[in-house]
C-alpha cells in the first residue's frame, strides 16, 4: 500500500505501542532476525532513527543488506478490550513498515534530547535507576532510515474497516 497517504496514521499506531517494536533483517543464511528496539522516532517525512548501542547481530545483517521491516502492535490494554466488545477494531491493531537504512553515525545534541524527554526515560533517569545509568546513558549511536512502504496486519473482520 501507499505509505504516504497512510503516514500519519502510522505514526500514531507507533506511538500507542509505547516503543515496543520488532526489527526485522535477514541474516546471512537468509533466516529472518527478529531484535526488539525500543528508541525507534518516525518523522513527517517518511523517514526515521533508532538508537544503535547494543544489537550485535542486527548491526551486522544491516551492514551487509540494509533493508528492514518494522513492527508496532498497539498494547494499550484498554484498546484490546473495547475492540473486542465491539467486534472489530476500532483503529488498525499493528503494522509493518519496510524500508531501508543508513550508516550508523553519532547521535545528534538534538535526538539526544528527544530520547530523554520520553516520559518514562525521564522518570527512571530521575529516580538516579541503576538500569537507566547501564542501559541509556551511554546512547550515543543512530542509524536512520527511510521508509518506502507498509503492510497492514489482517485478522479477517476485526480489521476489515481499516486502512480504507
Amino acid at each position: 500500500m501507499e505509505i504516504g497517504e497512510h503516514w500519519e496514521e502510522i505514526r500514531k499506531l507507533f506511538e500507542k505501542s509505547m516503543g515496543n517494536y520488532a526489527f526485522a533483517t535477514i541474516n546471512e543464511d537468509g533466516s529472518p532476525h527478529v531484535s526488539p528496539i525500543g528508541s525507534l522516532f518516525l518523522r513527517a517525512d517518511q523517514t526515521g532513527f533508532y538508537f544503535e548501542e547494543y544489537s550485535r547481530i542486527l548491526n551486522k545483517n544491516l551492514n551487509r543488506d540494509n533493508r528492514i521491516c518494522v513492527l508496532a502492535v498497539d498494547f494499550r490494554k484498554s484498546f484490546w478490550a473495547r475492540s473486542f466488545i465491539r467486534g472489530r477494531y476500532i483503529a488498525p491493531p499493528a503494522v509493518r513498515i519496510i524500508g531501508t537504512v543508513g550508516e550508523r553515525r553519532k547521535a545528534t545534541p538534538e535526538e539526544i534530547k528527544m530520547f530523554r524527554g520520553i516520559r518514562w526515560v525521564r522518570l527512571f533517569r530521575w529516580l538516579g535507576l541503576k538500569g537507566y545509568k547501564a542501559g541509556w546513558k551511554p546512547l550515543s549511536h543512530v542509524r536512520d532510515v527511510k521508509f518506502s512502504s507498509f503492510e497492514p496486519i489482517h485478522a479477517g473482520i476485526m480489521t476489515s474497516h481499516n486502512w480504507k
